[in-house]
């Protein structure tokens, strides 16, 4: 099992949900996707196994990761080049790299997300979620909601921690995994691309994810408390 995405609390089984998921997006962008224990890591490409490399991949290693800027914005009819560029770089890699679209799309999409969450405005956050939409509750349960079965797991999914949770949202923050897409807090939100260049969509949102997130926070406000009155004794 790949060891980036167990540091960022998704349960095997989940993983296998995130697998099947992601494969018509990923087999479009040159990943490939199998959930099987003897198979390669969701965010291997088929360069990393010495097959084929799709576009992107092959651009990184031959001239570096501005290429992929380069084959971003070709995909692209209006982009911020200035924007991009300087905020390309994300904990992981490159956003053009890992996800196949700019920063720039990025963080317009957190805005929505934003404004839609504050404002606990359902139909505006629906329109940012990729159908179906992984949900991963407390227990580690998973299910893939559609239809109505979304509309009547919505307040179950989207929780006024969940919420507030995307109400902060922050690109500085944004995590990326090639090949996959990038994330927040542990895996409790994922964005994926669709099709290159274009605005990512939220396709998870994983509670228990979040409750460790909420927790590591905690210790590490504690840990930091503690060297401080052991400082200043």
């Amino acid at each position: 099992m790949n060891s980036a995405l167990k540091s960022i609390a998704l349960p095997k089984q989940a993983l296998a949900f995130l697998a099947l998921l992601l494969a018509p997006v990923l087999a479009g962008c040159g990943a490939f996707v199998d959930s099987g224990d003897d198979t390669p890591a969701p965010q291997e490409t088929a360069a990393t196994k010495g097959g084929k490399s799709d576009p992107l991949t092959r651009a990184v290693e031959a001239k570096g990761g501005e290429d992929c800027l380069l084959l971003v914005w070709e995909k692209q009819d209006t982009r911020d080049e200035d924007f991009d560029r300087a905020h390309d770089m994300a904990t992981g890699g490159a956003i053009s790299c890992a996800t196949n679209t700019s920063a720039s799309r990025f963080d317009r999409v957190l805005k929505r997300l934003r404004d839609a969450a504050t404002r606990r405005d359902k139909a505006a956050l629906l329109s940012e979620v990729g159908i179906p939409l992984l949900y991963i509750d407390e227990n580690g349960n998973q299910r893939l909601l559609e239809g109505e079965a979304l509309d009547a797991a919505f307040d179950e999914a989207f929780t006024p921690e969940m919420l507030d949770t995307l109400a902060g949202l922050d690109l500085r923050e944004l995590s990326v995994v090639p090949g996959e897409g990038g994330f927040f807090r542990l895996g409790a939100l994922w964005l994926v691309v669709d099709e290159p260049g274009g605005d990512p969509k939220l396709v998870s949102v994983n509670a228990q994810a979040l409750g460790e997130a909420a927790e590591a926070a905690r210790d590490k406000s504690e840990t930091a408390q503690g060297v401080a009155v052991g400082t200043g004794g």
